[in-house]
């Protein structure tokens, strides 16, 4: 049973509990209420009911029906496309990242984009044994910078037109911060269809990575595997972009059947 929002401490708004609690009622059994049977199911006061759904409906996450009843809006799914878009591509994202890693003895990342950056919610360590610090699960990271991110700014013009808006920050001597040298860069990784990075972001640390494509052909998601620089060279770099290009393409057609992403939310 929860707590009592008097014990949660004044960040909590009760207000907006009671509104989270009437939406949690709206369901695909049934997908809409009256303002009476919201009410009786919610247990809370008709005004109450009444003053929170027309807040909602201000706020455009709630519509009324021809009859007068509630039902949500178009935002609520399109927030929950895009959670659904991470889940789904995290599950089925998980077993290359484990082949990857077996496979080179790298570091398996797969990366979503935010509004402030790259966000890596999935990481696998390979056997070798340089472990790359500072990108974990949750990290976020620039766009302008490190394969998994670089490559996510290649494949989307919204994300590359809200990032060079941006002061580019160099990490390294090798940091592309130069927005003409930036865009012929991406430009080159959208037409081979990868990225590869060699110490631009940590010094040392080289990667491979490939978008993973909505239906729109804009990316949803980066699947990368990061190591030592040594080991991204001749032969084994030609393999890593082949098996990494190979995970990305058997995952955007995952993620083609998905829901529509919505636009990148806030890290």
């Amino acid at each position: 049973m929860a707590a009592p929002i008097e014990s949660e401490g004044r960040d909590i708004v009760g207000a907006v509990l009671k509104a989270c609690t009437l939406l949690e009622h709206f369901d695909a059994a049934r997908p809409t209420w009256s303002l009476n049977d919201l009410t009786s199911a919610s247990g809370m006061n008709k005004t109450t009911v009444h003053r929170l759904m027309t807040t909602l409906i201000h706020a455009g996450w709630v519509d009324r029906t021809p009859d007068g009843s509630y039902r949500v809006a178009m935002p609520l799914f399109e927030i929950g496309s895009a959670a659904l878009v991470q889940v789904d591509i995290r599950a089925a994202a998980r077993p290359y990242m484990e082949s990857l890693a077996e496979t080179f003895g790298d570091t398996a990342y797969l990366m979503v984009p935010a509004e402030e950056g790259a966000v890596c919610i999935d990481r696998l360590e390979g056997h070798n044994p340089l472990l790359v610090a500072g990108i974990n699960i949750g990290s976020v990271m620039p766009y302008h910078a490190a394969a998994g991110p670089i490559v996510m700014l290649a494949f989307s013009n919204t994300l590359r037109e809200r990032w060079f808006r941006r002061d580019l920050s160099a990490f390294t001597e090798r940091t592309l911060t130069d927005v003409d040298a930036l865009t012929e860069h991406l430009d080159a990784v959208r037409e081979n269809g990868y990225s590869v990075s060699n110490s631009d972001y940590l010094q040392g640390v080289a990667a491979v990575a490939a978008p993973i494509l909505g239906r729109d052909g804009t990316a949803v998601a980066s699947i990368s595997i990061g190591g030592r620089v040594e080991a991204f060279e001749g032969d084994a770099l030609t393999d890593k972009i082949e098996r990494v290009r190979d995970a990305a393409a058997r995952l955007t057609r995952v993620a083609e059947a998905l829901p529509a992403a919505a636009p990148p939310v806030r890290a």
